[in-house]
């Protein structure tokens, strides 16, 4: 008989920093970036910029996976994809989703809630053309989230986009592009001793205004 496996003794205690009321003051997408420069610099964090996208499906379920911010501003947050993905399907059908970002070694999360919309091409272009030549083939090759018989499909179809664009570079993919997901929502999550941890929410008004509260964990 399978032993039952028992998780409830896997925990650790938060202690490695506060988050204070002064942060109250702060406009949040500076407070993101005060936080992801220092996720960035950490040597146990290897990539500060993976963060889970949750959409709810065209089936009506909620999906989460993990892709990659490529740059944030005042406007908000920006991923890639392919347009005819689950994601990009999910999208056009709700425009809502969530990000969330954990940092283990830092013991910090930053929770959003934000409505997604789609870059220009032309910035959508100047992306594509800075990546290395392998993404941007392997963008043409992957028909992303279809089914396919097996991985020779890909490779094939890689070998065969390699052998075309030997002496020509690829362009973007119309059903390939960017997201800015304006925020709504923007919640700071610090771990603290005895799980009574420290959560600001800034919400964003009608008035054009962030407003902000702290949140019982």
């Amino acid at each position: 008989m399978k032993q039952k496996q028992d998780l409830g003794d896997l925990r650790q205690s938060y202690e490695l920093d506060e988050l204070t009321d002064a942060a109250k003051k702060e406009n949040p997408i500076t407070l993101f970036g005060q936080w992801f420069t220092e996720a960035t610099a950490h040597p146990d964090i290897v990539e500060a910029n993976a963060m889970s996208i949750v959409t709810q499906g065209v089936d009506g379920y909620p999906k989460a996976r993990v892709v990659l911010l490529k740059h944030y501003d005042a406007e908000g947050f920006v991923f890639y994809t392919n347009y005819q993905s689950q994601k990009g399907q999910a999208i056009a059908k709700n425009e809502c989703v969530g990000l969330s970002f954990f940092w283990p070694a830092l013991q910090r999360q930053v929770i959003i809630k934000g409505k997604a919309e789609k870059l220009a091409d032309t910035v959508s272009d100047a992306y594509f053309n800075s990546r290395p030549l392998g993404s941007r083939l392997g963008a043409l090759a992957s028909p992303q989230s279809q089914p396919i018989a097996d991985r020779s499909v890909l490779e094939q179809r890689l070998q065969s986009l390699e052998e075309m664009h030997a002496t020509t570079e690829p362009k973007r993919p119309i059903h390939w592009g960017g997201y800015l997901v304006v925020p709504v929502e923007i919640e700071f999550w610090q771990g603290r001793p005895n799980r009574l941890h420290d959560r600001l929410v800034f919400t964003y008004t009608t008035v054009q205004q962030w407003t902000v509260q702290r949140l019982a964990p």
